[in-house]
Formats: C-alpha cells, structure tokens, sequence
C-alpha cells in the first residue's frame, strides 16, 4: 500500500552503483558532488538546464561511463536563511518521488550553506515516509511502478554528520509516519469493509503498543443515556461503537490530555439525504476519528510520556425506516434534549455525548475534538486550514503554534452568545442546526454546551483531512491530517 523504505543514517558512505541524491541551497554547490562526479557533468548539466537550486526543484543526470553511481539527482533547497522545518519534509518527499526502479539510494543531506540538525535529517526521512504513500489495496492490475512499490524495501542511507543522533529522532519519525498512515489508510478504505465494529477493532489492535482499550457496544451506551450518538445510528443496520483508548505514559497523579474523533463511517444524511453526486466521498466522515487512533498509535509507539485519552464515537448514518426523523427530540447522556431539525447535522449528535463521556469519566485537562463537521468551513477556509474553535485561549494558542510547526495549519473563527442565539429551540434545550449563515460556528456553539468549563477545542477538518491538495508529502486522497499536529501539541507541551 506505500513505497517502502529501509533508511539508515551514516556519516559516510562510499558510492557504489544505484541513484545518488544530492541537495544544494541556492547560490551554492550541491553536497556530495566532488565523490559522485568527479568529471564534473552535474554543474555542466546544471548550466545548460539553468538550474541554481531553488526550492524542490530539481536535476537528473544519468552518469556517465566510469562514474561510481549509475543516477545523480540534484534536488534543490531554496535559500538558505528561508528554509523552515517542513521544507524538510517536502524535501524527503520530492527525494522519494526520484526514487522509482532504483534498488539503492545514497543522498547526501549536508548541503553547503546550511547546518542540518538532526531533527532536519529525521524530518527529511519522515518526509519521504510520507510522499511515498499510495492506497492500491483494491487493484488488481498493477502498472510497472506499482509492482516495484509492492515489492521488497528500497534501501536508502542518508549520509549526514549528525548521522548518530538523526537515528535516535528517526524513532520519533517513524512513529509519527505509522499514525499518519494509519489515518490515511482507514479514511481511504471502503465503507462496506470498514464499518464501526471493524473500526473499533482497529482500535482494539492498539493494545499490542500497550494502549488499554475498551469498547462500548450499543446496550453499554444506552444504559449511559447516550441517546443523541444512538439516534444517529439507528437507521443503520450496523450498530454502533464507542472505542475508548488510554495512553498510561506519564505520572500516575497526571490528570490525562483527551481527543475525541467524530466517526461515522459513512454519511447519506439520514432522512435529509445528501445529494447522489459526490456522496461517494462520505466514506471519509470519519476523518476525525482516523485522526485520533492515528495519533493514539503514535504515542504509544514512541512511548510519549503523558496520559492521553483518545475517544472515537463510531457510527453509519443511513435512511432506513427506523432512522431518525427532521422533528425528532432526543436526550443526550447530559440531560440537555436536543430537536433534530436536519438528520444531516449527525455529527454534532455522536459528539457531545462522546464530549460528555469524556469530561464525566476522565477528568481531562483539556479536551480537543476533531471532525470533519461542516461544509461551511470550506466555504469560509478552502483546504488549506482547519477551523479552530476554542473556549480556551491558552489551549487555541498552543494548537495554533503546533499547526504552524507542523503545517498542518488552523483558523482560529469565533464563539459568542449571539451564534448562541441560533441554535436555541422552541420544543427542546436546543436544535441541532442554526440555519444556513454562521453554519461552522454555530456547529462549534453546540458543542461548547456540552463541554462545561474544561478547556476545550473543536478542529473542524473537512476542508483538510480528505480531497485536499496534493503536495510532496501527501499524493493521496486522505491526507491524515492532524495527527502530526497533535503529536506535536503533546510533545511541546504536555509530556515530562
């Protein structure tokens, strides 16, 4: 399902045959270039290609008789004083875009001009890791490139002189690329295969990482008043999960970290069905949840040192003759009835009795729930980020700066009680829609009844975790979204 790599790290490596990469910021000379080249067709090439290093471009040259490698790849880094930690990345993933038949890659990472740290060299790795990427589980015919990528690893060596300590933050990286795939492939997978049981067993498999895991079944949920989550649930003639993970990292007096993932499998609207064209993409309603078991893996895989909880409320919302109607009133596990006014506006209902849960049972320091809840959040953010609501200004921050680290970024939009206002009912506490305007905000206003006063955000990542633009890390259509996000939120803040 990806281009596999074997990578290692060496602070030498003597060429020998395969594709050499090489990288060079502009206005210098590529890394590496004097041991690979020494007849100098790369900067002859590099002169009549007019190519000076600018930012993922790159120079192919097949080597000439008697030279020690068979391909040399220039891949070029941009100016040097710009250069952030995701160009890093991108640079790992437009590297693993050169390597296709190739049986070895040897890339020189130090570029003159630049100091690479090791985070930079694992970034790079991670970066490759990802841009790889492909989900062709269900083709049955596969083009040549497709045979080479199902076959055995590509080794790669990464010469750098901070070879010794990139190894160590490569374990991190590795981790972080097995979350992300985990999301990509569970938000790329078929509804018909992948429902809310086989989703909560996926989370049951985390248990071998040693993240203790307890499924919810419908009865155990009904008994908790879970009625908003069920109601969702009932046209559908797959029942309901709650998957509930725990990450027992940190200090046992720690009070846990929680996210929360909205899960619903596949989306037709309900009663208020969606329309025929693109409902095929409903697939990835669950984005939200994707997210969260792939974080919950990766911390349990790099052995972060925190409490973490992770929640996925698992559901399939279908039109049957037992589903619920426009007009329904339901109670939620908080007490709090709510007016169904559209069956469509289902997400909301599985989350605020997962919220509820959450804050009730585990006393979380803060909450943040992702989901991918509303199209108005792409109409007001495209795909480029992810809106941010957040009742907390510390925590709102936080997300921010590990979203502009990661580049995974988000929009942080308002709350207030006038969007409030809009959701009030005539029969109910509350209606689940506030009409057409404010439509990402109001969903956020429903939530925040539901989360008391412990800190909390809601990421809404429609725009984001699915159909988003391709780039050097990501050429699939699930992109995985915020679990590098959330890893570095937890890794910045909440561990040790």
């Amino acid at each position: 399902m990806a281009f596999r790599f074997d990578i290692g790290f060496a602070k030498t490596a003597r060429a020998s045959g395969g594709l050499a990469i090489l990288l060079q910021v502009a206005g210098a000379q590529a890394a590496g270039l004097g041991e690979v080249d020494p007849e100098g067709v790369v900067a002859r090439a590099a002169g009549v290609a007019k190519f000076t290093g600018k930012a993922l471009k790159s120079l192919d040259v097949l080597a000439p008789h008697g030279a020690p490698v068979d391909r040399i790849v220039v891949l070029g880094l941009g100016e040097a004083e710009k250069l952030a930690a995701h160009d890093w990345l991108k640079a790992g993933g437009a590297a693993a875009a050169k390597i296709s038949r190739a049986e070895k890659a040897t890339i020189h990472l130090d570029a003159p001009g630049v100091t690479v740290t090791a985070k930079n060299a694992a970034d790079f790795a991670l970066g490759m890791q990802l841009g790889a990427y492909s989900f062709d589980l269900y083709k049955t015919k596969k083009s040549d490139d497709d045979e080479v990528k199902s076959g055995k690893a590509v080794k790669v060596t990464i010469v750098t002189a901070t070879a010794t300590a990139a190894r160590k933050a490569n374990d991190i990286s590795d981790a972080v690329a097995e979350g992300v795939i985990l999301a990509r492939n569970l938000v790329n997978e078929p509804a018909n295969v992948l429902g809310p049981v086989e989703f909560a067993d996926k989370a049951r498999a985390l248990e071998k990482l040693g993240v203790e895991v307890d499924i919810l079944t419908e009865r155990e949920m009904k008994k908790l008043g879970m009625a908003a989550l069920l109601g969702v649930a009932q046209g559908s003639v797959r029942p309901p999960r709650l998957a509930v993970m725990h990450w027992k990292g940190g200090k046992e007096k720690d009070r846990p970290v929680a996210f929360i993932g909205k899960g619903v499998v596949f989306d037709t609207g309900g009663i208020s069905i969606k329309p025929a064209a693109g409902m095929e993409d409903m697939k990835g309603d669950m984005g939200g949840a994707a997210a969260v078991i792939g974080l919950m893996h990766t911390l349990a895989a790099r052995k972060a040192k925190a409490n973490v909880v992770g929640i996925l409320g698992l559901v399939e919302n279908m039109p049957d003759g037992n589903a619920q109607r426009p007009g329904d009133i339901v109670r939620s596990m908080s007490g709090q009835t709510i007016e169904v006014i559209n069956t469509d506006a289902e997400g909301r209902l599985v989350l605020c009795d997962a919220l509820w849960y959450c804050n009730e049972t585990f006393k979380p320091q803060f909450m943040v729930n992702l989901a991918t809840l509303t199209g108005a959040i792409m109409v007001a953010l495209g795909s480029h980020h992810a809106g941010l609501f957040s009742n907390d200004d510390t925590l709102a921050a936080r997300l921010t700066a590990a979203g502009l680290a990661t580049n995974e970024r988000l929009w942080r939009m308002p709350l207030g009680r006038e969007y409030d206002k809009m959701i009030d009912s005539k029969f109910a506490d509350m209606k689940n829609t506030g009409g057409r305007y404010a439509g990402s905000i109001t969903a956020a206003q429903f939530l925040q009844r539901f989360v008391k006063d412990t800190p909390w955000a809601h990421l809404d990542i429609a725009g984001t975790a699915m159909g988003s633009p391709t780039d050097e890390i990501n050429q699939s259509w699930a992109s995985g979204f915020g679990v590098r996000l959330l890893d570095e939120l937890v890794r910045a803040h909440y561990e040790g």
